[in-house]
């Protein structure tokens, strides 16, 4: 004679072993979308906070300019807009103002050493204004670091050269400069400023770029305020 207790074990015993198949038939789907499942979740973790808001850069602006090119580079492409609109801030602030050792755009104006004009946190620098149409300018890789010519996406297709060509036209019409002469571009990594002009010679920094080049087609869909 079999008590209730045995009896409630072994009329439940059919059930539990159909359940144990199921979840075991489970576990090889789980090992498909499992991983997959995790991936999403760090990569949502990376772009958001806790309350959905993005993740700012811990690069300050001058930070970011005295990192290497390829730092400033692999930031999402929403940091380095935000980026941008900081020094496009600051040369707004800072224009007109003494250089030395803290603008973002230091130019020679008449016998003074001053910040350049500044520019609006919208401004596009790969959309060089008319009077920038006519300068020329050297890029001699014998006077410094090579301009690489590769083209990176981050770049809008561009390489470091053709974006720097474009910036330094943007840049200097501007600011209203009209040299008589071709105007050397010199590649300034590391520098604590964004882009200089100094005796005929413009200095810009890499890492420039690629913040300036942030704004435009691709930056679109980083939620432009």
């Amino acid at each position: 004679m079999k008590d209730d207790s045995q009896l409630r074990t072994w009329t439940h015993a059919p059930e539990f072993s159909w359940w144990c198949v199921g979840v075991i038939g489970i576990f090889p789907l789980m090992r498909r979308w499992v991983p997959g499942l995790l991936l999403s979740l760090s990569l949502l973790t990376t772009a958001c906070d806790g309350t959905g808001a993005p993740v700012r850069s811990s690069l300050t602006a001058r930070q970011a300019l005295s990192s290497s090119p390829e730092v400033v580079e692999f930031e999402s492409p929403a940091v380095r807009l935000e980026l941008f609109r900081d020094i496009a801030r600051q040369s707004e602030q800072q224009a007109g103002q003494s250089a030395q050792g803290v603008a973002l755009f230091p130019i020679i104006q008449g016998n003074e050493f001053v910040a350049a004009p500044g520019f609006e946190p919208r401004a596009d620098l790969l959309q060089p204004p008319d009077a920038g149409s006519g300068l020329q300018f050297v890029f001699d890789a014998r006077t410094g670091d090579r301009w690489p010519e590769d083209r990176r996406e981050s770049l809008q297709g561009l390489s470091e050269r053709e974006a720097a060509e474009l910036v330094a036209r943007t840049l200097l019409g501007l600011w209203g400069i009209q040299p008589e002469g071709a105007v050397r571009v010199d590649r300034a990594a590391g520098a604590p400023y964004a882009v200089a002009y100094v005796d005929g010679i413009l200095r810009i920094n890499p890492a420039f770029l690629y913040l300036a080049t942030a704004y435009g087609p691709a930056s679109m869909t980083a939620g432009l305020q």
